[in-house]
């Protein structure tokens, strides 16, 4: 069964065509970085008219790539949020198009659930119950997840989500955007030697980032940095430390076979290093690729949806603040 999956929630216009919700046949990515790194961060306006631009030729990209045509496909998948009205307007609006015209099922996708899904796309399915920890720069969220679409939140950000304060804090150091991107090349030339903040939270599984974020800005702002790559080092330690020790308790006291890593600071090299070293329990990481923004996962998520018997009728709207819920 294959399935088209596309995606623009934010500043990535993407479609994909997976089949049986694991196989990739095509993943095609219009990026927006160059034109947004111009602002320091995403554009919502601008972000959307590029979806205008890019949305139909990438479609048809990622249907040629495939070597498939519409009466091979079965199913829509799009993003329903969360993420920027503007942007998932476009995305949704061509969904609806496309499963009208063709007379293929829409099935709206929650974009924290797609992430999620990435995993399903490697070379080792899930298996079930599981600990998901999606990290992005919207979200920080721990999830226990029984089966399919099947979720208890656990735990989240509490003010900054993670891939948040990365950018914010290589905005301090100056290392341009993205700032996730950016702090991980710098910190790898780098030694963790500045004393910065952990928030625990004890007895919680929700984090926080906006004091070690506030605790770089004052020794920046008191001229207390002497090196920018020590400095970076030191920020991804202190975040990758809490979120590995938080997520592995939770795992233990869920008693879950896999903990499932997702979202797009997922593609932090020292996270995924971390997870490897220091937890007992199967740790499954998508290629980095599948962890920013793509329509595969999408496409993946769709899959086993429609499996359930799920679809959307064409008046689905999107919803900016969706919530991940169980079905």
């Amino acid at each position: 069964m294959k399935v088209l999956g596309i995606e623009s929630s934010c500043d990535e216009t993407a479609a994909a065509l997976v089949e049986d919700g694991r196989r990739i046949l095509s993943n095609e990515v219009a990026s927006q970085i160059e034109i947004h790194a111009r602002y320091g961060g995403v554009v919502p306006e601008v972000a959307s008219r590029q979806h205008t631009l890019a949305i139909i030729p990438t479609i048809r990209r990622a249907m040629d790539k495939a070597l498939t045509d519409w009466t091979a496909v079965e199913a829509v998948a799009v993003t329903q949020g969360p993420g920027l009205a503007g942007s998932l307007l476009v995305g949704v609006s061509v969904a609806k198009a496309l499963a009208l015209a063709r007379g293929k099922p829409l099935i709206g996708v929650n974009h924290l659930e797609a992430h999620i899904y990435a995993n399903w796309l490697g070379e080792t399915e899930p298996e079930f119950p599981l600990l998901c920890l999606i990290v992005s720069g919207g979200h920080t969220d721990l999830v226990y997840m029984k089966e399919h679409g099947k979720f208890i939140l656990l735990g989240h950000t509490r003010d900054d989500a993670a891939g948040e304060a990365f950018d914010k804090s290589a905005r301090i150091l100056n290392l341009g955007y993205p700032g996730g991107p950016a702090i991980d090349k710098a910190a790898s030339s780098g030694v963790p030697s500045l004393d910065l903040p952990r928030a625990w939270l004890p007895g919680t599984c929700d984090f926080s980032f906006s004091g070690l974020k506030t605790a770089l800005y004052r020794l920046a702002e008191c001229g207390q940095i002497a090196n920018v790559q020590d400095a970076a080092a030191s920020f991804q330690s202190a975040v990758v430390e809490v979120l590995v020790t938080k997520t592995i308790a939770a795992a233990k006291e869920c008693r879950a076979k896999q903990i499932l890593l997702s979202g797009g600071v997922a593609a932090n090299k020292k996270l995924r290093e971390t997870f490897k070293e220091r937890s007992h329990i199967p740790v499954l990481i998508p290629p980095p690729l599948l962890c920013t923004d793509n329509a595969a996962m999408v496409a993946a998520c769709g899959y086993y949806q429609y499996r359930q018997g799920r679809s959307d009728r064409l008046d689905m709207d999107v919803i900016p603040d969706l919530q991940l819920i169980s079905r």
